[in-house]
């Protein structure tokens, strides 16, 4: 059993016994994974189903969200199996194919936040050309891009991992991860780690420091308007804001997790750490997008007041006009 673990098995150990809290953990979790669905499931429909939301920059919040999903539903199944088993092996395929979801999540959530922050810069920088610049196809162009890139990517460099002679078995993360691998390769290919890292910067830092210099350009280009404009310019602006920065703490989290020796932290923390990436993300930007953007809010709210007043006519009684005799 050791060598065939050995060779087609890696074994999570950062998942802790927990004992009889594995049970309350698992009904947390479940609880999280079913509203993170419901909550970006609304906003799609919402989105979808509303005439006027039809516009880029809802377009792009859908986008979002559809990565949202995906990255949630590539990860908490197979974490919530693991939180009630003993035994926390996961077949060399399956690890894979994790470390593919998780990562193609992380790269489109990045890539999307990049397109969203060139579309606040056109309407705020050049409001005049907003409708020749983000025309149907430019969007639907962006966002092929922004999924086929990292998708070609990434595909090179896990079928580059693959191929790596491995000296051991255990990952220490609650799921797969492409640098926990490469540690437990016997060799040290010097080519590989500079192409991975010339990949990190093309795919990680460029979207960051693209990001960045939208809104440099954003914040200068509002700096001598009236307060009514920056505070138009500010409600557009925030959800965007609030994301790209949740996503930047929760990613460099888990980047600075993956580069540190686990047995000097707490495995408490280390568990937050590396669950903050695949779990907050999801989670809050709906809440963010749902709350702030007044259009969105308006539709929300819309529609939870038509079901409690279809609710409340269904439990109307019969009006006394109606002759009938009980």
């Amino acid at each position: 059993m050791d060598n065939i673990s050995l060779s087609f098995y890696f074994n999570l150990t950062m998942f802790m016994n927990i004992g009889h809290y594995c049970y309350p953990a698992f009904v947390f979790c479940l609880l999280l994974y079913s509203f993170t669905v419901s909550a970006n499931l609304v906003m799609i429909w919402i989105i979808l189903r509303e005439k006027t939301l039809h516009e880029p920059m809802y377009i792009f919040i859908a986008f979002l969200s559809v990565n949202d999903l995906y990255g949630t539903i590539g990860f908490f199944p197979r974490f919530l199996m693991d939180l009630l088993s003993d035994a926390h092996l996961i077949s060399r395929p399956v690890c894979f194919t994790q470390i593919f979801v998780i990562y193609t999540y992380g790269c489109y959530e990045l890539t999307i936040l990049g397109i969203m922050a060139y579309d606040r810069y056109v309407a705020v920088c050049h409001p005049l050309h907003y409708h020749r610049k983000t025309t149907s196809k430019t969007v639907y162009t962006l966002a092929f891009f922004a999924w086929v890139f990292p998708t070609f990517y990434l595909t090179i460099g896990i079928y580059v991992i693959v191929r790596l002679p491995l000296c051991g078995n255990n990952i220490h993360k609650v799921y797969c991860s492409s640098w926990n691998i490469i540690r437990l390769s016997c060799v040290t290919d010097a080519v590989n780690s500079i192409v991975a890292m010339l990949g990190a910067v093309i795919v990680a830092f460029l979207p960051f420091a693209f990001i960045l210099y939208t809104y440099l350009r954003i914040v200068v280009a509002c700096w001598k308007k009236s307060s009514e404009v920056r505070g138009k310019v500010l409600q557009s602006c925030l959800p965007h804001v609030i994301s790209f920065t949740i996503y930047s703490i929760t990613s460099f989290s888990d980047t600075t997790l993956s580069r540190q020796n686990s047995d000097e932290i707490n495995p408490f923390v280390a568990v937050i750490f590396s669950l903050e990436f695949v779990v907050i993300p999801p989670f809050l930007n709906p809440l963010v997008y749902g709350l702030k953007l007044p259009e969105i809010r308006r539709h929300i709210v819309k529609i939870l007041c038509l079901k409690h007043q279809t609710k409340m006519n269904a439990c109307r009684p019969l009006p006394a006009e109606t002759g009938l005799i009980m």
